[in-house]
């Protein structure tokens, strides 16, 4: 090798090549040339190259020979590389171990080493060792800089302690450290993460007032984890603050903006930030269209999102792997199995190769869609190219069987999994016993984990959740209790699921008090009741009729920082109606609006009416009915049914005959009953034409017997399908016999047939 090569020139070259393998050849390479050493210029970029692919054996072996040729003292630089390294690829052990090597080899750390390994235990979330690791700097006597401050900062948010956050901020410039923006935006991030928005806008703004303004890079970070929480409005005000002084958005500010207007369904504004990128000096790249793309197949616009593909081709975009499949995979959802194969293989005639992802998609469309001799075509073919003895395409083919109840072939499928040298997972096993449970088959589940154990491996918390909701369905409590103790012995704790599985379970057999003792349990355990738990135990009391007890659970949920939703206060309205206590049950209607904030909803508004309507108290069901329309909860088929059935109770036929009609106007289908109602109402009152209108009208929506579809000639069904209609009424004791002979006379009179034909009203 010519003397004029140098080691920033062989640095040079190691960082141009993108196979870390070859750069290491071309490294040892020119060692063997005379006059050449290798610098801390070239160990620290062999170094960082190895360790950014995560070849961590040859990365070790270099920097063992960096300590042989160098002096340790100088090899600081050398080991943060390596320490990031480690970091970066999640591996934290290694990383500590790289850490506390360095003294042993003779190289003190400084601030710089301490802050890398304090940043690593935090980005994954060991924030203890992270604060030992500072209080050991500390009693090293070296001094903290504002990365420290500014890691420690990130600490203290992510534990969701953004007030002590804020002192340590405070406190920089006692220690001599200038605030920064990194810093300021980790705070004002750390507020907005437990919703403290008042003190994170505040903050923000003191930022600006000090004239600290975050660069685009920092920025970003604040508004992807807003983004993240769904605040894409609070991130648009963000950002027009930061333009204001001159800090303009670039791609990666668009594109996360993109996915959070996507997230939330604002896909209107999503496809529009797209085609003003171009105005604001900006070239949308291929992750800017597929995350639109990605949002509009969330959202079941797959059409819309495979037009966006065709505009992405156009703009001279190749689309890559992620584009395709996100399409075919939305298709094969929608059972639009046909479109996701042309997408395929037009993706195919452009050079895409299917993946594990495409062949998943397609299999479970196709299972989805009964077709599962293709299926099992496709499954072959995945495994004839390259995909065999894979456990996540035997997962997808399981999982369509069984969800379509072939459970026999999902079972012999499994069994054949270790002959092709691939063995099922707790996933396989949790599709087979979920598949069972469906069924009713929970004993042979039961089988399926016990022999899983013994083949090794090991249930996961959905595995026994599946089992103890299957024996909950089955009302075999104890068995569900028995699921429950083995979870112990595999060292699975039982979560908020488990327990209101098995609350409900209990509460479904009314043992108020098994019901109150398994939730003290629960909590004994340290499982935390959400908004279900409270839920069920107030079903349980209000079926014990222990209504005081179930409405102080509403002060209890409010203490704990839940919400009381509509199912709480529809099933204590319910328990207060079943009890008779209408007075209760609307004053608590009332309170659910005024006092909790809870949007009254049709199912609420039901549960009124009709037990007014039992109470035959039919203004007052009258006046929530149109009080429901008001609100925007709209009534559906059974509002109608309550206040038809009231009214005709009341012998009140004129609005029974009202409600009906404007009931089937709705498009709703009253049921027979209902009908029968309104028409021994109104043949009482000799309002035979409109009763036989509603006959002709049922007829009309198609509401008959089967046996009118045997009659294929066309005049001779028109004729008899009345007829018969009112003979299934009679027979289902419907209508009295006294309206059946007016009926029956009725429907076959010329005369009330001719009114019938001029009086329209019926039928529009």
């Amino acid at each position: 090798m010519s003397a004029a090569v140098l080691p920033k020139h062989v640095a040079a070259v190691l960082k141009c090549q993108k196979n870390p393998l070859r750069a290491l050849e071309i490294f040892n390479s020119v060692k063997k040339e005379d006059g050449f050493n290798h610098n801390l210029s070239t160990y620290k970029c062999m170094v960082e190259k190895l360790g950014c692919y995560g070849e961590f054996n040859e990365m070790e072996g270099v920097i063992e020979e960096a300590r042989q040729k160098i002096d340790n003292k100088l090899l600081e630089g050398v080991y943060i590389t390596a320490i990031r390294s480690y970091g970066k690829k999640g591996k934290v052990q290694e990383a500590v171990d790289v850490f506390e090597k360095m003294e042993f080899f003779n190289c003190q750390p400084s601030v710089h080493s301490y802050n890398t390994i304090m940043n690593v235990l935090v980005e994954h979330g060991f924030f203890k060792q992270s604060h030992k690791v500072y209080m050991r700097m500390l009693e090293k006597g070296i001094s903290p800089d504002v990365y420290t401050f500014t890691i420690r900062i990130k600490s203290f948010c992510r534990t969701n302690r953004p007030h002590v956050a804020l002192r340590l901020l405070n406190n920089m410039p006692d220690q001599g450290c200038r605030f920064n923006a990194v810093a300021y935006c980790t705070v004002v991030g750390g507020f907005y993460e437990v919703n403290c928005r008042v003190e994170a806008c505040e903050l923000f703004d003191e930022m600006l007032r000090l004239g600290i303004t975050p660069d685009v890079t920092t920025f970003n970070k604040l508004i992807c984890m807003l983004c993240k929480k769904g605040d894409v409005q609070e991130s648009e005000r963000l950002l027009n603050k930061i333009m204001k002084r001159g800090v303009f958005p670039n791609l990666f500010t668009c594109n996360v903006l993109m996915q959070g207007l996507s997230e939330r369904g604002q896909l209107n504004e999503a496809a529009r930030m797209l085609e003003t990128l171009n105005k604001e000096g900006l070239n949308a790249d291929v992750v800017t269209y597929n995350t639109l793309i990605c949002g509009l197949c969330k959202h079941s616009k797959v059409a819309e999102a495979e037009s966006y593909l065709h505009k992405m081709v156009n703009g001279g975009f190749e689309p890559d792997a992620f584009t395709y499949n996100t399409i075919i995979g939305a298709y094969c959802k929608l059972g639009m199995i046909q479109k996701a194969d042309r997408i395929l293989n037009n993706a195919v005639f452009k050079g895409f190769v299917p993946d594990e992802f495409t062949f998943c998609s397609l299999i479970y469309g196709l299972c989805q869609d009964g077709d599962f001799n293709r299926a099992k075509s496709l499954f072959n073919e995945a495994a004839g190219k390259g995909m065999k003895c894979n456990v996540i395409l035997y997962n997808t083919l399981i999982k369509g069987m069984c969800q379509q109840g072939l459970i026999l072939e999902a079972l012999k499928l499994m069994t054949e999994m270790p002959e092709k040298g691939c063995r099922p997972d707790t996933w396989t096993y949790n599709l087979i016993i979920n598949g069972l449970c469906k069924m009713g088959c929970v004993s042979d589940a039961s089988n399926i984990l016990n022999f899983a154990v013994a083949k090794g491996t090991l249930p996961d918390i959905f595995t026994f959740n599946t089992l103890i909701d299957g024996y909950c369905k089955q009302s075999k409590l104890a068995d569900a209790i028995e699921i429950l103790n083995t979870m112990w012995d595999h060292d699975v704790v039982p979560d908020v699921i488990t327990y209101n599985t098995m609350l409900d379970g209990l509460c479904k057999l009314k043992t108020p008090d098994d019901v109150m003792e398994t939730f003290k349990v629960m909590v004994e355990k340290g499982c935390v009741p959400n908004i279900i738990t409270y839920n069920i135990l107030i079903e349980s009391l209000c079926k014990s009729r222990k209504f005081m007890k179930a409405l102080d659970l509403l002060e209890d949920i409010q203490s704990k920082g839940l919400i009381p939703d509509t199912v709480t206060f529809g099933t204590l309205i319910n328990g207060f109606c079943e009890n008779e206590d209408l007075e209760g049950a609307y004053e608590l209607f009332r309170r659910m609006k005024t006092q909790y904030n809870c949007t009254h909803t049709t199912a609420t508004y039901n549960i009124l009416i009709s037990a007014f309507a039992k109470k035959l108290k039919m203004d007052i069901a009258e006046k929530l009915f149109l009080e429901m329309s008001e609100c925007g909860c709209s009534p559906d088929n059974y509002t109608y049914r309550c206040m038809i059935d009231g009214f005709c109770k009341v012998d009140n036929s004129e609005l029974g005959y009202k409600f009906l009609l404007d009931n089937m106007t709705k498009e709703f289908l009253p049921s027979k009953e209902t009908v029968g109602r309104v028409i021994n109402c109104l043949c009482v009152k000799n309002r035979l034409l409109e009763a036989v209108g509603i006959i002709h009208l049922m007829v009309q929506k198609a509401v008959i017997p089967d046996v009118v579809h045997t009659i294929f000639e066309a005049d001779k069904k028109d004729v008899a399908a009345p007829k018969i209609f009112v003979e299934d009424l009679l027979k289902k004791n419907h209508i009295t016999y006294y309206a059946y002979e007016l009926l029956y006379d009725g429907i076959r009179d010329k005369k009330v047939l001719k009114k019938l034909s001029v009086k329209k009203t019926f039928y529009h």
